[in-house]
């Protein structure tokens, strides 16, 4: 269906975004192998997990006039040799040397007149072994689409087969009169469908504005507000030290036992999203404390999913919540406690349901708009589910999966996957923001190390540097 191939608001409201260079949207994963994967069996699994996932064969075409979201094409001159690199790593070949080659390939920008993504092979990375750097566009997929994908990537088995694969999409040329027309047909099934939602709870509406008007009009109003906290403007950050912005990024890791971080999520009765945000939020504080400004809270912006099952792989399934966090809470199973309330006020938002409507208003506004609901976040943080089991890649093993959000107007941001009984954590460090790294993963280490001390584990938080 022609509306299928547009994009989904939240998708557009990230494509928008970019016309600021600050708010790139470029996520990127790094794969540490113990060795090097088989080079032709590795281009048969990318031109499989291509036609599973379509959108990494398309471009992005903007409609005219905006009449509707940008369109997904496919592309025409769809060349994998292009998407799809290998390059030796250069000496001394650790981790350390993997992490700079991906993010200065993060931080370029990606060709718009092309599919979304690159893939660069790094071999030789502490003798035989290899890594596999992943960059897409985030309006591809979110964290959990990702992992779908990686799916279709990665086997169980070292040797397993591929299996059948879908037919390679149709390329599609489309004349500018044709996209405009497309985007008119769009927008009228768009309303329609809001127009008959809107007429299906209508009448349920006035019942209950009959029967109990004070409740219904009070409801009206948190919704209203909920609405204007989600879409309202943060004028400067919370943080005093992290409060300057630039296109420099720094890529850094920490390794943390899953095990443990559960566990003392299970001894406070939270969650393991609680349990990173305390780690997260134990090293912050330390960190203003090291450079003489200590803070109370800080402000947080965080991707909740919304995906279900049957939704297609990629595409965004999140809504985007930014709340202030306690950071000045020294015992960690008391900032537990408090990081968990403030996590499911924030979720509890009348707004969040209504995300998609809400971006589908906001997105065609001015960059100056898009971005000043964007910027200001002191920090960005995601917790993505990964497998517990070993995976394999045309025959090398998957040893580390290290997530790299973008800092999207923040001042770092944090992401966890998790595989085989690790926290696999990523950082992602505004340069300008945060202009002493190794201080802040240090301070970061220690929040980690005193949240693993809450359920009686031992305190093994690894920064992953030199070695793989």
């Amino acid at each position: 269906m022609v509306t299928d191939r547009f994009m989904e608001p939240t998708d557009a409201w990230i494509w928008y975004l970019e016309q600021d260079p600050l708010l790139r949207f470029t996520v990127t994963a790094v794969t540490v192998l113990d060795r090097a994967p088989d080079w032709d069996r590795l281009v048969d699994r990318f031109e499989k997990a291509t036609r599973v996932a379509p959108h990494f064969r398309d471009r992005v075409v903007s409609t005219p006039f905006r009449l509707a979201p940008p369109r997904w094409v496919s592309d025409q001159d769809f060349d994998l040799g292009y998407h799809l690199r290998r390059v030796r790593a250069p000496a001394p070949g650790t981790l350390d040397s993997v992490l700079e080659i991906a993010r200065t390939t993060a931080m370029a920008g990606l060709d718009r007149s092309r599919p979304l993504w690159e893939a660069t092979l790094v071999e030789g990375v502490d003798g035989d072994g290899a890594a596999l750097i992943i960059k897409a566009h985030h309006s591809l997929t979110d964290g959990v689409g990702g992992m779908q994908l990686a799916l279709v990537l990665f086997d169980l088995e070292p040797d397993a087969e591929p299996g059948d694969w879908p037919e390679a999409p149709t390329p599609e040329r489309l004349t500018s009169a044709e996209l405009a027309r497309q985007a008119v047909v769009h927008h009228a099934r768009r309303a329609a469908h809001l127009g008959a939602r809107t007429a299906g709870t209508a009448l349920p509406t006035l019942g209950r504005l009959a029967r109990d008007p004070v409740a219904t009009t009070r409801g009206w109003l948190r919704s209203g507000g909920s609405i204007a906290r989600m879409v309202r403007p943060v004028g400067e950050t919370l943080s005093p030290v992290m409060a300057d912005r630039g296109l420099s990024w720094r890529f850094r890791v920490l390794d943390v036992p899953f095990a443990e971080l559960r566990g003392a999520a299970k001894t406070t009765g939270t969650t393991l999203n609680d349990a990173f945000l305390a780690g997260i939020t134990g090293g912050m504080r330390r960190y203003h404390e090291q450079l003489g400004h200590p803070v109370a809270e800080l402000r947080v912006s965080m991707p909740i999913s919304t995906r279900k099952a049957g939704d297609p792989v990629g595409g965004n399934r999140v809504a985007i919540v930014r709340y202030p966090v306690p950071v000045d809470i020294v015992d960690p199973q008391v900032r537990l406690h408090a990081l968990h309330d403030a996590a499911a006020q924030a979720r509890n938002e009348p707004a969040v349901p209504h995300t998609d409507a809400i971006l589908e208003v906001v997105s065609p506004v001015t960059p100056l708009a898009v971005r000043a609901m964007a910027v200001h976040m002191d920090f960005g943080a995601s917790n993505v589910p990964g497998p517990a089991f070993p995976v394999h890649l045309a025959g090398a093993e998957a040893l580390r999966f290290y997530p790299f959000g973008p800092t999207g107007g923040s001042a770092v941001n944090i992401t966890l996957l998790s595989y085989r009984g690790t926290c696999c954590i990523g950082v992602n460090m505004d340069t300008a923001a945060i202009t002493d790294g190794d201080r802040f993963l240090h301070c970061l280490t220690e929040g980690f190390a005193e949240v693993l001390a809450v359920s009686d584990g031992e305190q093994q938080v690894t920064p992953a540097r030199g070695r793989a």
